[in-house]
């Protein structure tokens, strides 16, 4: 990982951390269990996600949960990646507005599950044309402010297609066994993706407990300062 962060390279005074991963490596649980540690810490924090619970989001969420679907002459078919890419910029945007610079202003630690990484994953992976839309996807979040760190969570794709199973409901929109392979390919390198961001694996294979500090242990070396105990003082 780079080396820490000094607080004058902070745009806000509060620390934004995006925490990525396949769906089944633990992403969501690993957000909330790392807001219960920095809490533990003394410290304000803000736990967020994208889709996000705005009304963009929202409207997502129905789209992968394959509950709305495009009407055309041939019947109800899946959204275009292209579309998909359009819908999550937009909330991203509207979710950056909303909930993450307005905690950040206040000295808050962001945690988001998922963030700009992901559409640079999801999107090239699906689009006919494959990493070639890279740059167009990059262009939608031009405006997106990067965050301090980014986590991903390392996983092998049987692992995670294992938890996707054992967690039960309906297969979602990008939860494919093949879609699944070629996305843990991608995040394996993710700081291709966004070279200008501060990028930490953490494997997320063994004890929940043990996976845990390792996240925690990457979030606080990025400002050993900023993340210092609080709760006695």
């Amino acid at each position: 990982m780079s080396e820490a962060l000094s607080a004058n390279e902070r745009r806000f005074p509060g620390v934004f951390v995006v925490v990525e991963g396949i769906d089944g490596s633990g992403s969501t649980t690993h957000t909330k269990l790392l807001g219960k540690a920095l809490r533990q810490r003394g410290l304000k924090v803000v736990e967020t996600c994208e889709p996000s619970s705005g009304p963009i989001g929202a409207l997502i969420r129905q789209v992968l949960q394959r509950r709305l679907f495009v009407a055309d002459a041939t019947g109800p078919r899946a959204f275009a990646w292209s579309t998909m890419a359009l819908l999550f910029a937009a909330d991203r945007m509207d979710h950056l507005d909303s909930t993450v610079v307005p905690a950040l202003r206040e000295g808050a630690v962001v945690l988001s599950d998922r963030y700009d990484l992901s559409s640079l994953a999801y999107q090239s992976v699906t689009a006919p044309t494959g990493e070639k839309v890279v740059p167009w996807i990059r262009e939608l979040n031009a405006a997106a402010l990067r965050p301090d760190l980014t986590i991903v969570i390392d996983v092998p794709v049987e692992v995670a297609e294992e938890r996707r199973r054992s967690r039960g409901g309906l297969e979602e929109m990008f939860e494919s066994s093949e879609l699944q392979t070629k996305l843990c390919a991608v995040y394996a390198d993710a700081e291709r993706l966004v070279p200008q961001d501060r990028v930490q694996h953490v494997t997320g294979v063994g004890a929940v407990s043990d996976v845990a500090a390792g996240i925690l242990n990457a979030v606080t070396a990025l400002d050993p300062a900023f993340f210092r105990d609080r709760s006695s003082t």
